[in-house]
């Protein structure tokens, strides 16, 4: 791994873990708010994946 992706754990995925895991630590109805949270998450990504047209074969995926 490269730097940027160092630094993008250490960012976004390592706090990210760590909410989640203090939610679902803090939600009494077994978790279900974290694993809404977790489901929106997913769903915004896939859509700005379509939307970024990732999907596609045989595309360039990073054309700024």
């Amino acid at each position: 791994m490269n730097a940027a992706a160092y630094i993008f754990w250490i960012i976004f995925v390592i706090p990210l873990i760590a909410f989640l895991v203090w939610l679902v630590r803090q939600d009494k109805s077994k978790g279900r708010i974290g694993l809404a949270v977790v489901i929106g998450l997913v769903v915004m990504v896939v859509i700005y994946m379509y939307y970024k047209h990732m999907f596609a074969p045989y595309t360039k995926v990073y054309d700024f």
